[in-house]
């Protein structure tokens, strides 16, 4: 077995919506059979007894080492803690190949598992040992290193529950909501609302005691101190048991609580100091340790905290009994459990030296050990939910005390009795405001009820209803895709409304490029949503980025299919035929949004199909009003355009807009068949996102279709009373579409300058010059500046070879380099003549004409 490439799907996809990993595997003739070999499946199981072995339905159907693949790599992320479900074995055409897709949550872990189902299946085969036990815990490790922790990842499913979009920004907690201009972003428990003024408050505990006693608020006695010898002071000043922290740490880290004598306030004061620049000395409040979650203007949850302790059973020493805790699967390191594992470091010890224990003490039985003072989580205290409890003056005054502070999320640290009544110095004291809380004590408490916390923190950034979507439209298509998006996105722009764009020529915000090349994949249509000046979006969404990465969208408002033509690279990424194909352009319709719509060729039968995947609704668009598709979706209420008497109809439930054709530039008075077509769905689109008949009527007479607009879409220019038109049409049927438009033209002589892209089949690279030599005059062949995989001279060949037949050829010229063939074809043309030219190099050779043609004009 052979595995020959793999790559990651980041968006739905032609197998299914989630993320997977998709890899090509080869298989000898006894792999494609596996249950051939003996006993393979035995040592399989043995190896990995929880393995989900995906068997083949059908009489015919192999059980391939491949499948085996398959199933090994999910269950291994199954085992390992990963929500994952799908996996998929197809043979390709190749005898023994098979394309191996693997749902994964992290793109790292589901690579990683696919390594290690690679070494299980060979280790079965050759009856060789494999570790299980590593690779589960290889699995897990990095699972939970690179998978979103608690508090942010309770905050993106809330999100996605809603219907939210989101993206990690880094490989950390940062992450966006929402799209273009509705964006909002988090990290953590941070909103981008979150004052950077009021998280240095909050770090400074003397700041936020001064300012929280200014409105009120109940705080404990204490102050900044010096030294250790200050501190000493400090707590004979205040009198009694004290506190002894940080004045900037967090997390409990370096805090001692019920701090008495002089001994132990120097020794909580040396510690404090290795965990903060300078360390204050408070009051300690008996009472319980509260954490109080604010967000936005409400308290959402509260949990009371206990310290980590151990209780005696008169057999085990203190440390023995810390180790039995920390078995709990429930905690583990850092915050990315429930609990957090207890340490028995520098803290601990002095809590227990002011018990009278040692780490080797041995508890009687019953007896209860408290190992720290301070009841974080995050050194291994437990938390019970009391959100229900909370006095509804109390709430108040945590809500104060944040607005105090500035921070629209924090959480309230409260010492108290209890939570049932109102804060006051008797009742308690708050003694931190802190930013960017830890939500998983209020998710998962230990004891008492969850809270979904997650939903009210996105409930804060995005109001009813409100999904934090823009409009997102994606086109596709062998044909037409640049110049309908490009006529789309000027329907829909307008002073206030900013359309990003992305086609084979860039990535536009509004009128600015600010990326160039082929940018109709899935990176720049991400990078458009990115933006936050974008209000709508417009996708040139090829075939090539379908299959290499999937969307860059999870789904779209509106998906416009053009046409699926035989020249679209064909036999290429296991694309042979036109239905192939399309299955790779039909994902742009299976993920139209429920409410959205798929604008969809009524004339093209493979396109019209696509009707049954939408799960919205459909628009049909066809120039032939009796179409039998318009007729019947029209009679069923259904939303149809098609052309009548010299008019763009828009039709629905009785009611009808018209347009004249000869109003819409693009199309030359409905004389160029596919302009007419690429008007259609544009319009078709605008309508489907409820732009007004006003603006739509506007922006079809308004679009220009020149070099700067659209550039190699059918671009005219004059050069000494000859039509010159350039067009970046490279397959058979944009020259069937380039044809029908040339023979509607006027011309005393035709010329057409052609190169081939070496990318495509044989037969279709002839075929484009049998139908052009039917038409043209004179036939001027040069050879693309790139070969795309092609020898010098095979690609002219195979041109030629398609004009043995030609019925009207009168002249054949072959040329190197596309500017002099270009200047060979100009240097011939008389007033009255029509040259076609092919052009390779958009952007070079629309501006090598157009310095032509204006030094001519000016001779």
């Amino acid at each position: 077995m052979e595995v020959s490439r793999i790559r990651a799907l980041r968006g739905p996809n032609v197998w299914c919506r989630q993320t997977a990993i998709e890899a090509i595997v080869s298989c000898t003739d006894s792999e494609c059979a596996i249950d051939d070999l003996d006993a393979f499946e035995t040592r399989l199981r043995v190896r990995f007894p929880d393995i989900d072995i995906q068997r083949p339905t059908g009489a015919a159907a192999d059980h391939s080492l491949a499948h085996v693949l398959a199933g090994a790599a999910l269950s291994l992320q199954a085992v390992a803690g990963c929500p994952v479900a799908f996996r998929r074995t197809a043979a390709t055409q190749t005898p023994g190949e098979y394309q191996v897709v693997v749902e994964y949550a992290e793109e790292s872990v589901g690579r990683l598992a696919f390594d290690l189902a690679c070494s299980l299946c060979h280790a079965a085969l050759l009856d060789q040992p494999f570790d299980l036990a590593d690779a589960v815990a290889q699995l897990k490790a990095l699972y939970e290193d690179v998978r979103l922790g608690p508090s942010t990842g309770s905050i993106v499913q809330a999100a996605v529950r809603r219907g939210i979009p989101y993206r990690r920004l880094t490989d950390g907690s940062l992450v966006q909501f929402g799209w273009g201009r509705r964006q909002r972003r988090i990290q953590a428990a941070e909103t981008d609302a979150s004052s950077a003024i009021g998280e240095a408050i909050a770090q400074d505990k003397a700041l936020t005691k001064s300012l929280l006693a200014a409105a009120g608020v109940s705080v404990p006695q204490g102050r900044v101190v010096a030294d250790a010898d200050d501190a000493w002071r400090a707590a004979q000043e205040i009198g009694g048991p004290v506190v002894v922290k940080p004045q900037d740490g967090n997390q409990g880290k370096g805090v001692a609580c019920n701090v008495q004598g002089r001994e132990q306030v120097l020794a909580a004061y040396a510690v404090a100091c290795e965990h903060g620049s300078s360390v204050i000395v408070e009051r300690y409040f008996p009472g319980h340790d509260f954490r109080l979650l604010v967000v936005g203007d409400r308290l959402v949850a509260a949990a009371r905290r206990d310290p980590p302790q151990v209780v005696g059973d008169g057999v085990l020493n203190i440390s023995q009994l810390v180790d039995l805790i920390n078995q709990d699967p429930l905690r583990g390191e850092g915050h990315g459990t429930s609990l957090t594992r207890i340490q028995l470091d520098e803290t601990a010890l002095n809590t227990l030296a002011g018990q009278g224990y040692r780490a080797d003490s041995v508890p009687a039985q019953g007896v209860c050990v408290v190992l720290r003072n301070n009841a974080n989580l995050s050194t291994g205290g437990t938390a019970t939910d009391v959100t229900e409890q909370v006095h509804p003056k109390l709430a108040a005054s945590a809500v104060m005390a944040a607005s105090m502070v500035g921070l629209d999320v924090c959480g309230i640290d409260l010492v108290a009795r209890d939570v049932y009544q109102p804060l006051t110095p008797e009742t308690g004291c708050i003694v931190e405001v802190n930013a960017a809380p830890g939500l998983r004590m209020h998710l998962t408490p230990s004891y008492g009820t969850g809270r979904d916390v997650g939903a009210a923190m996105v409930d804060t950034l995005y109001g009813p209803g409100d999904d934090g979507r823009i409009p997102v439209v994606a086109v596709t298509g062998t044909n037409g895709k640049t110049t309908t998006v490009r006529l789309l996105a000027h329907l829909c722009a307008r002073p206030g409304v900013c359309v990003g764009m992305t086609n084979s020529d860039g990535v536009y915000v509004g009128a600015r490029r600010i990326d160039t090349g082929d940018c109709s994949g899935p990176r720049s249509a991400r990078n458009v949503l990115l933006h936050p000046d974008v209000d709508m979006a417009v996708f040139e969404t090829a075939r090539g980025g379908i299959l290499r990465e999937g969307l860059g969208f999870d789904r779209c408002d509106v998906a416009v299919v053009t046409n699926i033509g035989i020249g679209d690279h064909l036999g290429l990424n296991y694309i042979r035929t036109v239905e192939d194909l399309a299955v790779v352009k039909r994902v742009i319709v299976e993920n139209v949004s429920p409410s959205g719509m798929a604008v969809l060729n009524a004339q093209d039968p493979v396109v019209a199909g696509m009707a049954a995947s939408c799960p919205g609704q459909v628009t049909y668009f066809a120039r032939d009003a009796r179409h039998p598709l318009i007729e019947t979706h029209r009679a069923q209420g259904g939303r149809v355009v098609f052309v009548d008497q010299g008019d763009l109809v828009f039709f629905q439930g009785g009611t009808e807009t018209r347009i004249q054709l000869s109003a819409v530039p693009l199309t030359r008075g409905g004389t160029l068949p596919f302009q007419v077509e690429n008007a259609m769905a544009a319009a078709a689109a605008a309508w489907a996102l409820g732009v007004d008949w006003v603006q739509i009527q506007a922006g079809l007479a308004s679009f220009v279709n020149d070099a700067a607009t659209v550039p190699g879409r059918f671009n005219v220019f004059d050069y000494r009373g000859a039509m010159v038109i350039a067009d970046y049409g490279h397959n058979p049927d944009a020259m069937l579409a380039l044809v029908d438009a040339v023979e509607a033209l006027p011309a005393k002589r035709r010329t057409v300058v052609i190169s081939g892209a070496g990318d495509r089949r044989d037969q279709d690279i002839r075929r484009q010059t049998e139908i052009l030599g039917d038409v043209f005059d004179t036939v001027i062949l040069y050879q693309d500046q790139c070969q795309r995989g092609r020898e010098d001279g095979e690609v002219l060949a195979l041109l030629r070879q398609g004009l043995s037949g030609a019925r009207r050829v009168s002249r054949l010229e072959e040329i190197h380099g596309e500017f002099l063939a270009i200047d060979t074809a100009l240097g011939v043309l008389e007033p009255g003549d029509l040259c076609l030219v092919l052009i390779d190099q958009v952007e070079e050779a629309l501006a090598h004409i157009g310095l032509r043609t204006q030094a001519q004009a000016a001779a």
